[in-house]
């Protein structure tokens, strides 16, 4: 740790790298490879830190790249490598520490040449690397052999061979990063990846009999949330002697190769602020994502986003065999906890939407919670700090909260849930207030802060269908919450107004060269883009009426407060009794406004609140519901767009390029979104 930088640039100094990347072959038999893998250090964890190894190793890989058709030393490295995980789970259930240890050293020396090797050349050129080998007397020539797809499914039987445990959680890091980084030649595309060799090693042949279990696995490892383990834990010394560890304390393992340390590669101060506390659980979560978001091939259906669909609660007793292939089991009750847990991040709130859209076992699942404001509370806090968060976390909550209002029981529920003392909600003091009344606050919140500043079109749609579907099962909204839902309402009437007045002005030309001339509202038109014949404002001011008419229709009696609400800003609405867009909605709120007015007249002049709100209530009761216009129910479902991936790839992959623990890429060359994307 206590290493400065400038020794991460010594690697070109050291004799067993320089050996590596020579022009001469290596035979894998030869000592020089226990040497070579006996170093003291676990992966960076810091972006800092891996880009200063990053920038060390480039010039070290293309030296290889240049000598390794003669040397096939690349290959030997992998083949030593892959000699090693044979007995690596005998090793870990002997708690053979040293043989993983160096097994670790092998892949990670290799997965930090991939990454540079990936970088420089396509599929194809990358496929001629792992080719070439040592043509050397006495060694053998397994022409037919293809060494990347060993790499490949070893690295897939590692992970779901090899159990989590103190000493192999590094390895198993490794693995799931080395894969992360094979799969990363779609950063250097801007068009979707549909095929490819890597593709193919993992979606057909050998792999695809192992995807149920890595995806079991991956998602075992999210659950899991296990810590990095003290590096002096994972390198105890042999008890029987410092011989075994091949010169651990001089040599190529002193000076040089210990600067690895956890979030080491010369830590600065500071350097520890973006160390991820979870490796593996983020590893292992980005991989699962970029798996299931990969393209369906001409020929077959992405296996892995079939194993996310279709995999089941280990509860569930059915005997019943799942018609899809690569299920599997799961405790739905962990893995519900870590996806409630963790939900600050992107991926963990992109993986919950994955499930609820995905996995109908899922779904019914997490509907049939009884303690849903712990999945709810955190996705709310996600939108109240909208400023904040990128659009894509952003929509990816918001289209939660979507999938789940499309439940009616979802919908009841939700008001039965009390909350207290909120303390991320800051605009108000909430001492009390249900979840349903805090989420159309949220909500609501989330369209004005659209309105005012991004003006973004699907934002805005997506809250209005939230608060449409939740409409009809509104009950006891809190005084504020109702306030609100009117505040929106003077607030697009506002809107309205001034849009219909600058089409006014604009039909009458010029009113000549005085200060009186009204300039168009282009703020507005930005959010609303045909604002000059009001027929966004105007779906928009319809939606938030037949909101309004919806709850009043179906649960008039059970919503006193947005009553009240309602008549104290009453006058807002007689603009819009005559318009043709409106008149048919406004009959019911006309009706419910003259019933209730009628009532407060009779009642008296300079009533109290507390009086006002016991008319209501009394005449909440006594109004009959045929008076009432039926309309149909407000229903809108989320429906993914044609070729989803054209969101979704570049999104997983801005997650891994921004998340990826000890990852680092310079952002010349990243062709598949542009670099203020989230």
């Amino acid at each position: 740790m206590g290493a400065n930088t400038s020794q991460v640039s010594d690697l070109s100094e050291s004799q067993s790298i320089r050996t590596l990347i020579g022009p001469d072959a290596i035979s894998e038999n030869e000592p020089f490879w226990n040497q070579l893998i006996s170093f003291t250090f676990t992966s960076p964890t810091c972006s800092a830190d891996a880009k200063l190894l990053e920038e060390a190793v480039v010039p070290l890989a293309k030296t290889l790249i240049q000598n390794n058709p003669r040397s096939g030393n690349f290959g030997a490295l992998v083949r030593v490598f892959l000699s090693r995980t044979k007995e690596l789970k005998i090793s870990t259930e002997c708690q053979d520490q040293l043989f993983i240890w160096q097994a670790h050293n092998a892949l990670f020396l290799v997965r930090c040449l991939l990454k540079v090797f990936i970088r420089e050349m396509n599929e194809e050129e990358l496929h001629l690397q792992f080719s070439y080998q040592e043509r050397a007397p006495g060694t053998y020539d397994s022409i037919c052999e293809d060494l990347l797809e060993e790499l490949v499914c070893n690295l897939v039987h590692l992970i779901v061979e090899v159990p989590l445990l103190d000493i192999t959680y590094n390895i198993l890091f490794e693995a799931v990063t080395t894969l992360l980084v094979l799969l990363s030649y779609q950063l250097f595309h801007k068009e979707v990846l549909r095929e490819g060799l890597i593709y193919g090693y993992l979606t057909r042949g050998r792999c695809l009999s192992l995807t149920s279990r890595l995806v079991k696995t991956l998602l075992y490892n999210f659950i899991r949330q296990e810590k990095c383990p003290p590096a002096t834990h994972v390198l105890q010394t042999q008890s029987d002697g410092g011989g075994l560890l091949y010169g651990l304390a001089s040599g190529v393992a002193s000076g040089l190769w210990s600067v690895f340390t956890l979030g080491g590669v010369g830590s600065r101060p500071g350097a520890e602020q973006d160390l991820n506390p979870l490796p593996l659980s983020n590893q292992s979560l980005l991989l699962l994502l970029v798996l299931a978001n990969l393209t369906d091939g001409p020929d077959c259906p992405n296996p892995y986003r079939q194993a996310v669909t279709c995999f089941k609660n280990t509860q569930d007793s059915s005997s019943i065999p799942s018609p899809q292939p690569h299920t599997f089991q799961i405790n739905f009750n962990s893995l519900y906890t870590a996806l409630c847990e963790q939900q600050k991040s992107d991926q963990v709130t992109l993986l919950l939407y994955t499930l609820l859209h995905q996995n109908s076992n899922m779904r019914t699942y997490i509907l049939s919670r009884t303690d849903m404001e712990n999945l709810v509370l955190p996705i709310l806090e996600i939108l109240y700090h909208v400023e904040e968060r990128n659009s894509h976390h952003v929509y990816m909550a918001l289209i939660i909260l979507l999938i789940l209002t499309e439940d009616d029981t979802f919908n009841r529920s939700i008001h039965e849930v009390m909350l207290k003392n909120i303390s991320w909600y800051t605009e108000r003091v909430l001492t009390e207030i249900s979840l349903g009344s805090l989420l159309i606050l949220v909500v609501i919140r989330t369209i004005q802060f659209n309105m005012t500043r991004t003006r973004d079109k699907y934002l805005h749609t997506n809250c209005l269908a939230a608060l449409a579907n939740m409409s009809a099962q509104f009950r006891n909204l809190h005084q504020y919450a109702a306030q609100r839902i009117i505040s929106l309402f003077a607030l697009l009437s506002k809107k309205h107004n001034k849009v219909l007045e600058q089409a006014t002005q604009s039909l009458r030309g010029p009113l000549g060269a005085d200060d009186t001339t009204v300039l168009p509202d282009y703020s507005f038109s930005v959010f609303f883009p045909q604002a000059q014949d009001l027929n966004v404002i105007e779906e928009v001011i319809r939606m938030m009426l037949e909101i309004i008419n919806s709850c009043l229709s179906n649960s008039l009696h059970y919503n006193p407060n947005l009553l009240y609400a309602l008549l104290y800003k009453r006058e807002l609405f007689e603009q819009f009794r005559s318009h043709p867009s409106f008149q048919d909605i406004m009959q019911n709120l006309d009706t419910v406004i003259g019933f209730f007015s009628q009532r407060l007249e009779q009642a008296g002049s300079d009533l109290s609140v507390e009086r006002v709100q016991e008319v209501i209530k009394k005449g909440a009761a006594a109004l009959p519901k045929e008076r009432l216009k039926k309309f149909p129910e407000l229903k809108f479902k989320y429906v993914e767009e044609e070729q989803p991936e054209d969101f979704f790839i570049p999104y997983v992959w801005s997650l891994v390029f921004n998340s990826g623990v000890g990852l680092y890429w310079n952002s010349q060359g990243i062709e598949l979104f542009s670099m203020d994307s989230p």
